[in-house]
Formats: structure tokens, C-alpha cells, sequence
């Protein structure tokens, strides 16, 4: 008999669920669990159930680009309950996803982490895929929504006849594109997503994640990172600055008789893989698991450094180092090896090769990981030796090369004649997460923790700093041998961030107070041959290449030594994203503003036709510069 009656009185029978009621009613009723279910598995104050009165359009954002998939689906299947159970599952995945970055980096997603999807094949499967959890538990709830997808596929019910397929169609495809425009970043959809119908703390993605919600929060970061795209360098801000900070300008760009009598120095920079002054942690205050560090830096410069991130994100730091470009001025630049567009970057690798440098960047891993292979040719190295460059039988300890094996590479590759070298070098042995077990346990059983770190956190910590004093060792051992040369060599050493050992860090505190996020890391700039006297001054990463060009003698660059200049002022402004945001005065804001104007400037580069030329500046020399230079540069920048 036909479900829906029979030819002779096709409404006699009519089945209720055939009704337009209830083809407006059932979706309706979907939609509405959806958005109930969505603000529960979010967990944000903002998007409670409880909420639903008292903010709908908080809910209703948060869950209408999921809204928007399960209606692609329902059009597309005719079947309601699969097509809201499987955009509601996809949710799920992104929330559990989340929660995993919360638990490892103690920060939410960010549109540009979605970039990483791209990296799986290119050695991210093997690194990312040691932080997924070891517990079966969310495999087997995985599992389990799956059968249920099943379930209903197979047993649901059309909600919508065969012969509506066509209309269907067509209304898959609006709604696709209005689906489209949301990912695309259309700016009409800031007309919701915006701080004043929703929350939105353009410092903070766990705040404005936890008042408006997960979704909200990605569409909002996304829509506003759009918008920054477009933002240009405003030349006259640029020059305004440049006038003020003349003078100091022209002392860092005096030539330096010392360094002009001398021979150009080797430099060796390590990029150490999550590496900090544990005694900075409480219960650690007393302690020397990195005694090489402090011996060192009783020889040369050294002090707490500033990084744009936390536990992760280490081509944050690399780009800031290399470029001498903050992100803080590049919002939308998330990873910037994932996103530069620049065939050419201007950089302090760049600014030595002009002095007849050869480049050399050294790394133990998959040179397409981060798409260093691509990004190094763009920043102006010569040459980059990987993985694959390294001997066969490197070390390995824990599930990464030895800092060891990096330590005899850079050895290797330093010459005793020719043209001077610059090798960048990037340590991977300290590279979470720390639940796998070092080469020697035993060694690593010995290290003390503070008191009430116990279980996983306690192994996770020890592991931790056995790979960190292993770090230590090696920076001694290359100290050591650069000593020993017939070249002077500079050496500059630093972490590019604190490792995510989130659940110690909230269990042992930290000496100053301070929330983890805001935890400076440390820096050395030491000459192993001639040591100095101790210097410790704050250090943003963004202002190491000015510091280490000033120190091999090259003072040409007027963008490097600006940075210089604005490093007392603008250091600690630089942190994690997610850090709470410390008061600061006026003055250091307009200092901040003019920087952000010369940064956009240089990455586009529109800004050297502003710049005083170094060999002896006179007075008047950012008023000297040529006075059609201005107007070329503001043409270019709105192109």
C-alpha cells in the first residue's frame, strides 16, 4: 500500500509526516536542538543553553555556519535527522580538535590553524600526531557517532519527495553560497559578527571565545583578518617617526672603528627548540639545570625575551628573528611561512649576504614541514641542509634528532677560510609533546620536580628537562669549540618559546606572578674566542637581528637600527595573543603606531626610499632624503 495514500484518494491516507507542517515543522525542531546542542558542547559562558533568552543571537552566530551545512545536507539528501546528526558530528570533530590545542597550547582555534591541514603530509602527521590522546575513549565515541550516522542513513525516511529534486537543487546551490561568502569572508557578514552585536576581544581568542563561542569567535578572527589584508603603511606616519628618533638613529649607524679594523665574524644563531630558564618556575628558583646558559651569559648580552607565542607557533618567532618584522603588525599572519605572498622578504639574512655572508639554514627535520624549503628561499638563504642532509646514523633521542646531531652539523659546515658565514641553526630534540620516553630513563628519573607535580605531569616535566639540559650541554660544547678557532665567531642563542606544560605551570606558578602566557623566554649573544662583560637588557624577537648586526660591525641598515633604538620602549609589548594585556602609557602607543607604519611599509617594500643611508649620518639626514620620495612611496602604497 503507497505510504502517502493511494490513486483513487491520494489525501485519505495522507501520511501527517507528508504535511507541510510538519516539512517546516520537523527542520525547525532540528535547528532548534542544534543550536541548544551546539552552545552545550561549546561550553562558553556566552552560549549556554541557559543563555537562550537572554542572548539568542549569541547562539543563533554561533551555530549558523553549522546550521548553514546541515541545510546543504538536507537539500541535498532529503533525509533531516542524517543531515543535522552529520553536520552536528563534523561540529563535534572541530570542538574536540579545540580542546585538544586548549589542553597542549592553552589557546583556542584560530582561523589559520586550518592552514595546517596542508602540512599532514609534509612531516605534520608525525609531529602533531603525537598530541592526540592515548585514551581509546574518543576513538570509540568517534565510532559510535559514525554507527549512528549509519543508523539513520539507513533507516530514515525521506523527508521530501523524488519529484522535488530539481527545486532542491536549486536551493542546495543558494545555499552553498551563501556558505561560500561566510568562508570567503565577505565583509556584509560583519554586520553580525562584530564586537558590538557579539563579543569580541580582538587581544584575546579565549576570551571572545568563551563569551560568544567557538564558531563566533573563528568567523569574527576571520573576518577581521580579512579586513587587515588591505590595511597599508601610512609613509607620512613612517617618516614621523623616523624625524623623531634621529638622533638616536644616527649613534647606532655610526660606523664602528673597532669592528672596521677587525675581521668580519662567523655567525652561528641556535633556535632552541622550547627552551627557557626553568627558574623562573617556582620550586626552580634555586636551581641550575642550565648552567652553560649562566656561565655564558657572565661573557656577553643576554636577558628575558619576548615572543609572539606559547607552546607551539616556532615560526612565529623564526619569521620575527629572521625578518626583524614584529607580527604584531600582521594580524593576519598567523604562519607566516604558510602565508607570505613575497617572493622576496627583507631580512637580516638578506642584509648579510650584502656583506658577502653565505647563508646557511640547518634543521633535523622535513624541510617542507612549515614550508621552510620555500619560505628560506624568499627570506635569502643559500643553501638549507635538512633532514636528509644530515648523516644516517644521527641520534635520535625521545621521538626527535639529538641537539647533539645538530651541534656536530653546524661543525661541520663551519670553514676555516673564504667568505665569512652565517649559519642559522634549528634544534628539534625538546619538541612536545613530552609523554614519550628519552633515551636514557634513568638519567631522566634523577631530575627533581616541584612539589605537587605528580603522575603524567610529573613524567611530562621530567622529560622536559632532561631534553633541555641536553640543550644546555650542547650550547656549551659549541661555545667551547667556537673558543678554539682561528675566526672570531658571534654567537646568539635563544628559545623561541616556553613549552606547553600547561598542567605544571598551573600547579607550580611562576616566581613573578604572572599568568603563563606571559612568561618571558631567555636570549644570549656571547663571542666564546673574546669574552665581554655582562649585559642584560629585554629583548623582543623581533629586535635580535638589529642587536646581532650591531654586534658583527654592520650598521648600514637603518631599519635594524630603529629597532634598536625602539627596543627599551616596545620589547614587552610583545607576547602570545592570548596573553592579558598590561597598561601602558601614551607615548610608547605612538611609538607602537609609527613602528606598525614602517613594518607595513618594509614588507611591502615601499619603505627604503624613506630610510637615512648609514656611512656617517649627518644631522639633517632623514630631512635630507630625496623630497619626491614621499609622494612615490604614498603612491605605492595604496596600489
Amino acid at each position: 500500500m503507497p505510504l502517502f495514500g493511494n490513486k483513487k484518494n491520494p489525501l485519505k491516507r495522507q501520511d501527517w509526516r507528508d504535511s507541510l507542517a510538519w516539512h517546516i515543522v520537523w527542520p525547525a525542531l532540528l535547528a532548534l536542538a542544534y543550536i541548544l546542542l551546539t552552545g552545550l558542547v561549546d561550553g562558553g559562558v556566552g552560549v549556554a543553553p541557559a543563555q537562550a533568552f537572554a542572548q539568542p543571537l549569541y547562539l543563533f552566530a554561533n551555530a549558523l555556519p553549522g546550521l548553514l551545512v546541515a541545510m546543504l545536507l538536507l537539500m541535498l539528501t532529503g533525509r533531516a535527522m542524517l543531515s543535522f546528526g552529520l553536520a552536528f558530528l563534523l561540529q563535534t570533530a572541530l570542538y574536540a580538535v579545540n580542546r585538544l590545542k586548549i589542553a597542549n597550547l592553552s589557546a583556542p582555534l584560530m582561523p589559520q590553524d586550518f592552514g595546517m591541514v596542508g602540512q599532514l603530509r609534509n612531516g605534520g602527521l608525525h609531529l602533531l600526531g603525537g598530541y592526540l590522546p592515548s585514551s581509546p575513549w574518543p576513538y570509540l565515541a568517534t565510532l559510535a557517532g559514525i554507527a549512528v550516522i549509519i543508523g539513520i542513513w539507513k533507516w530514515e525516511p525521506a523527508l521530501f519527495h523524488r519529484r522535488t529534486y530539481g527545486r532542491r537543487m536549486v536551493a542546495s546551490v543558494v545555499v552553498l553560497g551563501v556558505l561560500g561568502t561566510l568562508l570567503a569572508g565577505v565583509p556584509g557578514w560583519a554586520h553580525m559578527y562584530n564586537g558590538k552585536r557579539l563579543w569580541m576581544e580582538p587581544w584575546s581568542a579565549t576570551g571572545t571565545a568563551d563569551h560568544s563561542g567557538l564558531v563566533s569567535s573563528l568567523v569574527m578572527f576571520h573576518l577581521d583578518q580579512a579586513r587587515q589584508q588591505h590595511k597599508k603603511g601610512d609613509p607620512q606616519a613612517a617618516m614621523q617617526l623616523l624625524a623623531q628618533t634621529n638622533q638616536q638613529l644616527r649613534e647606532h649607524m655610526a660606523p664602528d672603528s673597532r669592528a672596521a679594523q677587525g675581521e668580519q665574524p662567523d655567525i652561528v644563531v641556535i633556535q632552541s627548540e622550547s627552551f627557557f630558564d626553568p627558574s623562573i618556575v617556582k620550586g626552580y628558583e634555586n636551581s641550575d639545570l642550565t648552567p652553560n646558559l649562566h656561565r655564558l651569559a657572565a661573557e656577553g648580552s643576554s636577558g628575558p625575551l619576548h615572543v609572539p607565542t606559547f607552546g607551539g607557533g616556532t615560526i612565529r618567532t623564526e619569521f620575527e628573528v629572521l625578518t626583524g618584522l614584529s607580527l604584531r603588525y600582521f594580524n593576519s599572519m598567523q604562519f607566516p611561512y604558510l602565508q607570505m605572498s613575497n617572493k622576496v622578504v627583507p631580512s637580516m639574512v638578506r642584509t648579510l649576504r650584502s656583506h658577502g655572508y653565505e647563508t646557511v639554514a640547518i634543521h633535523g627535520n622535513d624541510p617542507t614541514f612549515w614550508n621552510r624549503n620555500t619560505a628560506f628561499q624568499a627570506i635569502g638563504f643559500d643553501r638549507f641542509v635538512s633532514q636528509s642532509s644530515f648523516p644516517k646514523n644521527a641520534p635520535m633521542d625521545g621521538k626527535y634528532m639529538a641537539d647533539s646531531a645538530m651541534t656536530d652539523e653546524i661543525i661541520h659546515q663551519l670553514k676555516d677560510s673564504g667568505p665569512p658565514q652565517f649559519l642559522f641553526a634549528i634544534s628539534i630534540e625538546a619538541h612536545g609533546p613530552y609523554d614519550v620516553n628519552p633515551a636514557d630513563i634513568a638519567e631522566r628519573d634523577t631530575i627533581t620536580v616541584p612539589d605537587g607535580i605528580d603522575g603524567k605531569t610529573r613524567t611530562e616535566t621530567q622529560n622536559y628537562l632532561y631534553h633541555i639540559r641536553h640543550a644546555d650541554q650542547e650550547l656549551g660544547r659549541l661555545a667551547d669549540t667556537l673558543a678554539k678557532r682561528d675566526r672570531p665567531t658571534l654567537l646568539l642563542f635563544y628559545g623561541d618559546h616556553l613549552p606547553g606544560l600547561t598542567d605544571m605551570y598551573r600547579k607550580a606558578g611562576f616566581v613573578d606572578g604572572k599568568d603563563m602566557l606571559s612568561q618571558a623566554g631567555t636570549w644570549l649573544l656571547v663571542n666564546p674566542r673574546n669574552p665581554g662583560k655582562p649585559e642584560r637588557q629585554d629583548m623582543a624577537s623581533w629586535m635580535l637581528p638589529g642587536k646581532l648586526l650591531e654586534r658583527a660591525g654592520i650598521h648600514d641598515d637603518a631599519y635594524f637600527a630603529l629597532t634598536q633604538v625602539l627596543a627599551p620602549q616596545l620589547a614587552s609589548l610583545t607576547h602570545d595573543p592570548n596573553a592579558p594585556r598590561d597598561a601602558h602609557d601614551a607615548s610608547e602607543d605612538g611609538l607602537d603606531q609609527g613602528m606598525k607604519n614602517v613594518a607595513l611599509l618594509r614588507m611591502k617594500g615601499k619603505l627604503d626610499p624613506l630610510l637615512p643611508k648609514g656611512g656617517g649620518l649627518p644631522n639633517d639626514a632623514v630631512a635630507s632624503h630625496d623630497p619626491n620620495a614621499l609622494e612615490r612611496v604614498a603612491t605605492g602604497a595604496k596600489q
